[in-house]
């Protein structure tokens, strides 16, 4: 495990966060009769949870700047560090009663992410990586499957929602595209923990598009620490510009990104 002064700041104020999820997930079951309330709670939840990281962090390190998926852009005094924070990654996982969600935390540092936490409040997973010292799942190192086959692999995608329906065609392309070379394909809902599936062995390749910069800060960081290949899904270092990501060791990584850059 990482024992950085830095990591120790992330880790806590993921912590305090979670156990406000884990206590509200436990309320979901008893919204479900409500068409409205289930959102609603949703959201003051995920609110709930990004307050707590906002403020933890901010009293930690004073001036950095933050990208927040409900509050937006907070410029800081410090120009040089930027926080990346999703409060509930698996939101429709979270409204449906799926222990499949997390918090997402990444620091950018000049422009490179340089520290990256996942936490699922539920499994109390945490997966953290800094840049050069390695990715870990609380004390266990972790490393990349070592499959070259796309025959044997296992893969992760995100599908788009009905909001993204014009993503659906080339989606559909592209999905079509791996199912007929690979073992078989999976779709978890929550892209952070989908990295840190592929950075952990579970996954052997992972790719998504239409992500926001704090889906996935945390998580490439961990993927790349762990061994992995990551880039956007055309092969380039703009993930976070771009709002897509194909990851997996060196030889799945080239032929899942070959098979998806072909379909589209």
């Amino acid at each position: 495990m990482i024992r950085s002064a830095l990591m120790n700041v992330m880790t806590a104020a993921a912590l305090k966060a979670g156990r406000g999820l884990k206590r509200d997930f436990g309320e979901v079951e008893n919204l479900q009769v409500s068409i409205k309330g289930p959102g609603d709670f949703v959201s003051a939840a995920d609110r709930k949870a990004e307050k707590v990281l906002y403020e933890e962090l901010a009293k930690a390190r004073p001036g950095y700047g933050f990208v927040m998926e409900e509050s937006g852009t907070v410029e800081g005094t410090d120009k040089t560090h930027i926080w990346y924070i999703d409060p509930l990654d698996g939101t429709t996982n979270f409204l449906h009663g799926l222990p499949i969600f997390a918090i997402s935390i990444g620091l950018a540092r000049d422009g490179q992410i340089v520290a990256g936490l996942v936490y699922n409040p539920v499994t109390d997973d945490i997966y953290v990586a800094e840049k050069g010292q390695g990715a870990y799942l609380n004390n266990r190192r972790l490393r990349v499957a070592a499959r070259r086959n796309m025959a044997e692999a296992l893969i992760g995608c995100g599908i788009p929602h009905i909001g993204k329906q014009a993503d659906h065609p080339k989606f559909k392309a592209e999905f079509a595209a791996v199912m007929a070379r690979v073992a078989n394909l999976r779709r978890l809902g929550a892209a952070a923990l989908d990295l840190c599936f592929v950075a952990s062995g579970r996954y052997d390749g992972f790719w998504e598009r239409g992500l926001k910069s704090w889906d996935m800060a945390a998580g490439m960081l961990i993927v790349r620490e762990a061994g992995g290949f990551a880039s956007d899904a055309e092969g380039g270092p703009d993930f976070l510009t771009k709002g897509s990501v194909c990851v997996g060791n060196e030889f799945i990584h080239s032929q899942l990104l070959a098979l998806i850059r072909a379909a589209g």
